[in-house]
């Protein structure tokens, strides 16, 4: 006999809660007016202020945060910082105009899961959301190409052969740190296998156990692991 119905229909995911903050009302109040339109999200809290964020966050108990990056007061940096201290399961999303290298690295090793320019539609900014939930991060192409280019612009070394990252279960060996920071500089894997004078199927091997062992699915997300775990010396 049939089931009449398809019992998974019924079942609806809970929205997606998200924060605001950001010290231009009207920018917040339209991000806010267009999250709302979307059944997926709840927005549950519009700060003004880094302080203010702080102040509220724990009883607004947001999933994603959209952060100003540029604030009177504290600023989107410093937030980010005492946010992931005290919540370490929100995800939090950088909006800002600038696209310094420099503050976007700092950013990735501060921890911060995304960072958007403020320009961006509306479907970038939700695809942006449904990724930093389900796979942690959020880099569009433009980010990561100015990430690489700052730190191709450095003098990069891995700083430790042994790391303690809880999401990691084998280490990171010697050799392998080696590789990870010269795909940071973004050499392909020939040019990695002239620099340590190793094969290019080694190289290949190195590259898919550092895969394996950081959960990273591209060059990209290596790069943005690196960084967040400082790994690396620039």
């Amino acid at each position: 006999m049939k089931c009449p119905f398809n019992i998974f229909s019924t079942i609806k995911l809970e929205p997606v809660k998200i924060a605001i903050a950001d010290d231009h009302k009207l920018f917040r109040q339209g991000l806010g007016q267009i999250l709302a339109r979307n059944e997926d999200y709840q927005v549950v809290l519009e700060a003004a202020s880094g302080e203010e964020l702080l102040e509220e966050i724990g009883n607004a108990a947001p999933d994603v945060v959209l952060l100003d990056l540029f604030m009177k007061g504290m600023d989107g940096k410093e937030v980010a910082g005492l946010l992931l201290k005290q919540y370490p399961d929100v995800k939090i999303i950088i909006l800002s105009m600038n696209y310094s290298p420099e503050h976007i690295l700092q950013l990735m090793r501060v921890g911060v899961h995304g960072y958007l320019p403020k320009d961006i539609d509306q479907g970038i900014l939700s695809d942006a959301i449904g990724q930093v939930v389900t796979k942690g991060y959020y880099i569009n192409d433009d980010i990561a190409q100015v990430m690489r280019q700052g730190l191709q612009a450095g003098d990069i070394k891995p700083t430790r052969s042994k790391v303690a990252i809880p999401s990691l279960n084998v280490g990171l060996t010697d050799r392998e740190m080696e590789v990870l920071a010269l795909i940071c500089k973004g050499y392909n894997t020939a040019k990695i296998a002239e620099e340590l004078f190793i094969s290019y199927r080694t190289v290949e091997g190195h590259r898919k156990n550092l895969l394996e062992k950081t959960g990273a699915s591209n060059s990209v997300s290596l790069a943005i692991f690196a960084v967040k775990y400082q790994l690396l010396d620039f």
